[in-house]
C-alpha cells in the first residue's frame, strides 16, 4: 500500500479531521460523528473507560491534568476515551449523556514559542466530557477553563517544540458546537442540520453564535484586526494568510466527502468509516513521521430520551493505527453489567 505523507504547514506536520452529520444527510433521528487522530508515528493511544466519581465538596480536591492541576468538581460523568498513553487528556471521547468531543490542532497569532505549560487541548476534551452533560455545557466548561487557566505545553512526548492551540467539535443528541480558540479567546458556531467538519485550520469567519468577551477589542489592540466591517475570526487570528487557511486541502477534501451525503440520508456508521479510511483526501494518514493512530465513529440518537432504543449513543473505535486496515470495535461508556 502506498505511503501517504502528512501535509506540511508552517513547518509542522499536520493531520486530524473531525466530522459531524445531521439529517437530512443522515437517516432520520441519527447524528453521526467521526474523527481520525493523527499523531507522531509509534505513539501509543488506547481506549480507556473512567467511571463517574464523587469528590469532597471543598477546595482541597484537585484534578491533576497533563501539566497542571486544577480544582476538582463535586461529581464527574462516566467517560470513554481514546487516550494518548503519556497524556492525561484524550484526542476524542464520549460520556454517559451522549456527548462526544474531538479536537484539532490549529496555529494562531497568539501561539508563541516557549509557551508555559497550561492545559492541553486534549485535557480540555476530557474535562468537557467529565463535567458537561450537554454539548453546550461541555463547551462552557472548556471555555471557562481556557479563560481561567490558559492553554499551552508540549503536545508530543519527545518534542517540546510541538505546540498548538485547538479547535473542537462537540456533539450531543440535539446539537453540535464548533469551538475555535486562540490563546484564551474563542468563537463558537452552533450546528443542527446538514454536515460540518473541522481540520487543522480556522474555519469560523463572521458567522458565529457565541464568543469570548472583548475578543474584537483584543484583536485590535494586538494589531490582528484593522478592518471596519464585521469581525472575521479567521482573518484576525490565523497565523498565515486567510487564503491559505480557507483553502486548506485537508479541510476542503473532508468537506467534499461529507457533502456527497448531503440531503440523501446515507451518512451512517459505515459511510463515516469509509471517510476515515479515505486516502486521496489525506484523511487516512501514514508514513513520513505522522500517522492516524486511532479512529472513532459515533451514532447519536437524537432527542433527550435516547431515541427508540433508549441508548444515547453507540461508539466504534480502533484504538490503534491505520483505519484503512483496522477493524472498528463497538465500545460502551458504561458497560451493560455496570449500570
Amino acid at each position: 500500500m502506498a505511503q501517504h505523507q502528512p501535509k506540511q504547514r508552517r513547518g509542522k506536520p499536520v493531520g486530524c479531521d473531525t466530522f459531524v452529520a445531521f439529517p437530512p444527510a443522515t437517516p432520520e433521528g441519527i447524528i453521526v460523528f467521526g474523527k481520525n487522530s493523527d499523531r507522531p508515528s509509534g505513539e501509543g493511544q488506547s481506549i480507556r473507560r473512567y467511571e463517574s466519581k464523587t469528590y469532597q465538596d471543598d477546595t482541597s480536591s484537585q484534578c491533576q491534568c497533563t501539566y497542571i492541576s486544577i480544582p476538582q468538581v463535586a461529581k464527574t460523568h462516566a467517560v470513554l476515551l481514546s487516550q494518548i498513553d503519556w497524556m492525561w487528556g484524550a484526542e476524542m471521547g464520549a460520556n454517559e449523556h451522549g456527548v462526544v468531543i474531538g479536537n484539532e490542532a490549529v496555529w494562531t497569532q497568539d501561539l508563541a514559542s516557549g509557551q508555559p505549560e497550561h492545559l492541553l487541548g486534549m485535557d480540555l476534551v476530557r474535562l468537557g466530557l467529565e463535567r458537561g452533560s450537554s454539548a453546550k455545557e461541555a463547551m462552557q466548561v472548556i471555555t471557562t477553563l481556557l479563560e481561567t487557566h490558559g492553554q499551552g505545553g508540549a503536545c508530543a512526548e519527545d518534542d517540546p517544540s510541538f505546540t498548538y492551540h485547538n479547535s473542537y467539535l462537540i456533539v450531543d443528541p440535539t446539537e453540535a458546537w464548533v469551538l475555535e480558540t486562540s490563546g484564551k479567546h474563542w468563537v463558537a458556531e452552533k450546528v443542527t442540520t446538514g454536515v460540518r467538519n473541522i481540520s487543522n485550520c480556522l474555519s469560523i469567519r463572521s458567522k458565529f453564535d457565541l464568543t469570548s468577551k472583548g475578543i474584537e477589542d483584543y484583536a485590535r489592540q494586538k494589531g490582528y484586526w484593522k478592518e471596519t466591517g464585521s469581525f472575521d475570526f479567521t482573518q484576525a487570528f490565523c497565523a498565515g494568510s486567510v487564503q491559505e487557511e480557507t483553502s486548506d486541502p485537508r479541510f476542503c477534501g473532508g468537506k467534499r466527502l461529507l457533502e456527497r451525503h448531503a440531503g440523501k440520508g446515507t451518512m451512517n456508521k459505515n459511510a463515516m468509516i469509509a471517510i476515515l479510511r479515505d486516502h486521496p483526501s489525506g484523511v487516512c494518514m501514514h508514513g513520513g513521521g505522522f500517522e492516524t493512530t486511532s479512529s472513532w465513529v459515533s451514532e447519536i440518537n437524537m432527542g433527550k430520551d435516547g431515541g427508540v432504543d433508549g441508548v444515547a449513543a453507540r461508539h466504534w473505535v480502533t484504538g490503534k493505527p491505520h483505519p484503512c486496515k483496522s477493524d472498528f470495535f463497538e465500545e460502551c461508556v458504561v458497560p451493560p453489567n455496570n449500570p
